[in-house]
C-alpha cells in the first residue's frame, strides 16, 4: 500500500481530478470535502500527508483544521497527527489579493510545511508530495 494523503477541499472536482494523478502515483488518497469532515477523518486515516484548502465551508476552515492538528496541548486528540506534513492549495491570495508565504519573517501560517496557489500545476505539486512523503 502507497503513502497516504488526506486530500481536503470543498471542490468535489478538484479532489477529484487530483486524486486520480495521485492514485496513479501510487498514493493512497482519502478525500475530505470540508475542515470539519478532515478533522473527523484525520485521526482515522492517520495520513503521511495533508493536502488542504483553507477557504471551505468558512474563508479559514483551512487554517482552523491546521490549528487543530497541531495544537500542542498535551491531552489534545490530535497528539497522534500532530506533526503530519501539510501542503496548503488554495486560492485565496488570488479571491483576497493576500501574499502567502513561508518565509520565516512573514509567516502566520500554522505549522505549513508548504503553499501552492491554484489553478495548481500538477508537476510542482507532485515534486512537493514527493518531498514530504
Amino acid at each position: 500500500m502507497g503513502k497516504k494523503i488526506l486530500l481536503v477541499d470543498d471542490d468535489t472536482d478538484t479532489c477529484s481530478n487530483l486524486k486520480t494523478v495521485l492514485t496513479s502515483k501510487g498514493y493512497d488518497v482519502t478525500e475530505a470535502h470540508s475542515g470539519a469532515e478532515a478533522l473527523k477523518k484525520v485521526s482515522a486515516v492517520k495520513p503521511d500527508l495533508i493536502i488542504l484548502d483553507i477557504m471551505m465551508e468558512t474563508d479559514t476552515a483551512g487554517f482552523e483544521f491546521a490549528y487543530q492538528i497541531r495544537n500542542s496541548r498535551p491531552m489534545s486528540k490530535y497528539k497522534e497527527v500532530k506533526n503530519t506534513p501539510i501542503i496548503m492549495l488554495t486560492a485565496i491570495n488570488q479571491v483576497t489579493n493576500s501574499r502567502f508565504s513561508l518565509d520565516d519573517s512573514e509567516n502566520f501560517l500554522p505549522g505549513v510545511n508548504d503553499f501552492l496557489t491554484k489553478p495548481v500545476n500538477l508537476d510542482a505539486l507532485l515534486e512537493k508530495v514527493s518531498k514530504h512523503t
